[in-house]
C-alpha cells in the first residue's frame, strides 16, 4: 500500500487530535448499533495513542475486548470528481469503521495501514461522523497469537506469549486524502548500479499500477529537486549518471515522480505521486552481509514502540529524540521488534541512513517458552486447536502486507518473518516452508530470515535452511548461567561453533543479548541487576563476537526499557534497556558508545 503523500493532485488532512472514546466491556455496542448515533457515554481520548495509560482507571488499562472511537470531519467543499479516502496508519488489533452509520472498512492486524474510499458516503462541504470499533483480543488464528481465559472474578483475561504489554487503540495517524479518479495505486522500485571509467551509473527498474490511466510517465529527481532521468510507460529501467548511493550513515534519496493521466495529450484528472527511493544493493555471500558490495556490521538494538503515557502511539518528537540517542551512541541499525513500525519511522530511517531489519508481528509462536523459561505447562503449538492453517494464512497475508508497504524503503535490508518461533520440529518446518516461499515471491530482492530462540539449538534446528541469515537471541549469563560469566562465555562459544558447522556460509547476526538492569543500582560485587553486571555481560558477548568473522552484527536487547505484563520476572516492565524507559542512559550506554564509535572509525579507515 502506498504511503500518503501531498502532491500537485492530492491533498492530505490530518484527523489526529482528541477523539471521543468508550469502552464496551460486555461487547454490546455493535448489537446496539453504537455506530448509528453518537456514543452514549464517551470520554476524551487522544489519537494517536494507546488508550491504556491515558487515564488512571484500572478498567481502561486492563480492558480486554472492544472499545469505540468517534469524531466528526468535514468533506472538502471542492472535491469535484476527486475521490476521498479515509486512512488509518494502524489500529490494534482489529478494526471496523463506519461513516455516518455505514460500514466502510474492516481490518485485522494491529501494525499495518488500511483505508477506505468514502466518496459515496459523504457530501462535499458537509460534516460527517467517523466511528471506529477497536478490539484488542488475540486468538490462536491472529498474528500475534494469544488466547482468552477468566480470572477468579469471572473477568476476561488476555493471555499471550510475547514479552511486551498488549497496548491497544488507534496507534498511528488518521488522515483524509483526496486523489483524482485516475490514480496511481502502486509503485515498485528496484535498484542496482555499475561503476565504470566515467563514474557510477545507477539503474532504476520501476513498475507502476494506475487505476484508469491511459498514459504514464515518470521523472527522477535528485535530493535538490533537479531532474536526472525520465521515461514513458508503466514499467521500465532508468539510468542515473554519477549516482549518489544510499549508504549506511548517508541516506541520499531520489524521488520517482509518477504522472498518470487519461490520455497522452494531458487530459483532465492527472495524478502525481512522488515515491522516494535510494540506490543501493544488498547481498549475502560467504558469511558476509554486503551493502553496496561492502561488508556491513550491524551495530544497534532491538527496539519497541513504547513510551510513557503514549504506549505504542506514534509521536514524532519521541521518534527524533530516539534517533538522536542512537546516533550519539554510534548505532547504525535496529530491528523493528516485534512488529512493523510506523511508516514515519521508516521514512526517517531512510533519511538518516539507518539500516533496518523489518519484522512481522509473528511473535509468540512458541508455547514451549511458558515451560522453558517462565514455568507452567507447555501447550502443543501446531495443531488444529491452536496454530493451524488459518493462522498460517493470516501470517502469509501479514508478510505480503508488510512487504507491499515497505518494499521501496532503502533502509530495509532484511525481512524477519518471526521472532523466537518454535523451529526444532517437523511441524515448524511444514509451517514455515510456504511462508518463506511467500516472502521470496513478494520480494525476491532482499534476504529473508527469522529470529531463533535459545531452545532452537543448531543440533535440533529444522527451519534455518529456508533462510539466508542466522539471527540469534541468546541470554547466556542471564536466563542461562545467571551471573556466571565464565560458564556463559563457554556456552556461547560452543554454540557459535555449532552454528558455523550447521549453517556454513550463512552470516550470523545476534539480534538479542543482555541482562535486566535497574537504573541507578550500583554494586561493588557487580552482581546481576546492577549496572556493573550489564557492562560485564555485554563486554563478554562483544569479546566473543570479535573472535568470529562469521558474526556480522550485534543488536543488544534493548534500546530502552519497556512495559510488559506483570509477573515475578518483570518488575515495572523489561529492564534490559541501554536507556531507561524515559531515556536516561545507564552506565553501559557510555561503554558501548566507546565501542561502537571506535568500530565506526576503524571501518572508515
Amino acid at each position: 500500500m502506498l504511503s500518503v503523500r501531498n502532491s500537485a493532485s492530492r491533498t492530505v488532512v490530518s484527523l489526529d487530535g482528541v477523539w471521543r472514546f468508550q469502552l464496551d466491556p460486555e461487547d454490546h455496542g455493535q448489537a446496539e448499533c453504537w455506530f448509528a448515533t453518537p456514543l452514549p457515554a464517551p470520554r476524551p481520548m487522544p489519537v494517536p495513542a494507546s488508550y491504556n495509560d491515558i487515564t488512571i482507571a484500572p478498567e481502561v488499562h486492563d480492558h480486554v475486548g472492544p472499545a469505540w472511537y468517534e469524531r466528526e470531519a468535514v468533506a472538502p467543499h471542492n472535491l469535484g470528481e476527486d475521490r476521498l479516502v479515509l486512512r488509518f496508519g494502524s489500529v490494534t488489533h482489529d478494526a471496523r469503521v463506519w461513516v455516518d452509520g455505514v460500514e466502510v472498512a474492516q481490518h485485522t492486524g494491529g501494525y499495518l495501514p488500511f483505508e477506505a474510499d468514502i466518496t459515496d458516503y459523504v457530501t462535499a462541504g458537509r460534516d460527517f461522523r467517523i466511528t471506529v470499533r477497536v478490539d484488542n483480543r488475540l486468538s490462536w488464528q491472529s498474528i500475534p497469537v494469544g488466547f482468552l481465559t477468566e480470572d477468579a472474578q469471572g473477568r476476561t483475561v488476555q493471555r499471550y506469549f510475547h514479552d511486551f504489554f498488549n497496548y491497544a487503540g488507534i496507534h498511528r495517524s488518521v488522515v483524509l486524502y483526496t486523489r483524482p479518479r485516475i490514480a496511481v495505486t502502486d509503485v515498485t522500485i528496484v535498484t542496482d548500479y555499475a561503476t565504470g571509467p566515467e563514474g557510477t551509473a545507477g539503474r532504476v527498474t520501476y513498475t507502476v499500477e494506475a487505476e484508469g490511466a491511459e498514459h504514464i510517465h515518470v521523472v527522477v529527481k535528485d535530493a535538490a529537486g533537479a531532474e536526472v532521468a525520465h521515461a514513458e510507460g508503466a514499467a521500465g529501467t532508468l539510468t542515473i549518471d554519477n549516482v549518489n548511493l544510499w549508504q549506511p550513515g548517508s541516506g541520499y534519496l531520489y524521488t520517482l515522480e509518477v504522472h498518470a493521466r487519461g490520455s497522452a495529450d494531458g487530459g483532465a484528472g492527472e495524478d502525481v505521486y512522488p515515491q522516494r527511493f535510494g540506490v543501493r544493493t544488498v547481498t549475502v555471500r560467504d558469511s558476509q552481509f554486503l551493502i553496496n558490495g561492502e561488508p556491513f556490521y550491524f551495530r544497534g538494538y532491538g527496539r519497541h514502540e513504547d513510551n510513557l503515557v503514549r504506549g505504542k502511539g506514534h509521536d514524532p518528537a519521541l521518534m527524533v529524540h530516539d534517533f538522536e540517542l542512537m546516533e550519539w551512541q554510534g548505532a547504525n541499525s535496529f530491528r523493528t521488534s516485534h512488529y512493523p513500525y510506523a511508516e514515519e519511522v521508516m521514512d526517517y530511517a531512510d533519511e538518516r541512513g539507518f539500516v533496518v531489519i523489518d519484522e512481522t508481528a509473528a511473535v509468540g509462536l512458541n508455547t514451549a517458552i511458558i515451560g522453558g523459561f517462565f514455568g507452567g505447562d507447555p501447550i502443543p503449538l501446531f495443531s488444529e486447536d491452536h496454530v493451524n492453517a488459518h493462522t498460517q494464512a493470516a501470517h502469509a497475508d501479514h508478510i505480503r502486507e508488510l512487504m507491499a508497504r515497505d518494499k521501496n524503503h532503502p533502509c530495509v535490508v532484511l525481512w524477519s518473518l518471526a521472532n523466537e518461533p518454535e523451529s526444532n520440529t517437523e511441524a515448524s518446518l511444514r509451517y514455515f516452508e510456504p511462508l518463506a516461499a511467500a516472502a521470496r515471491e513478494a520480494d525476491p530482492t532482499r534476504p529473508v530470515g527469522y529470529v531463533n530462540v535459545m531452545m532452537g539449538h543448531p543440533a535440533q534446528e529444522r527451519v534455518v535452511d529456508l533462510f539466508d541469515v542466522v539471527m540469534l537471541n541468546r541470554y547466556y549469563g542471564w536466563y542461562v548461567n545467571n551471573g556466571d560469566l565464565p560458564a556463559a562465555e563457554a556456552g556461547l562459544r560452543a554454540e557459535i561453533d555449532a552454528w558455523i558447522e550447521r549453517a556454513p556460509g550463512k552470516p550470523i547476526l545476534f539480534t538479542e543479548y543482555g541482562a535486566d538492569t535497574l537504573s541507578g543500582m550500583r554494586d561493588l560485587l557487580r552482581r546481576p541487576w546492577s549496572e556493573e553486571f550489564q557492562v560485564d555481560l555485554l563486554a563478554m558477548y562483544h569479546r566473543v563476537f570479535d573472535a568470529y568473522p562469521q558474526i556480522v552484527g550485534e543488536q543488544m536487547w534493548n534500546f530502552a526499557d519497556f512495559q510488559t505484563g506483570t509477573g515475578t520476572t518483570r518488575v515495572g516492565g523489561n529492564k534490559k534497556g541501554m536507556f531507561s524507559r524515559s531515556r536516561e542512559p545507564k552506565q553501559n550506554a557510555f561503554v558501548v558508545r566507546d565501542r561502537w564509535l571506535g568500530k565506526r572509525r576503524s571501518h572508515e579507515c
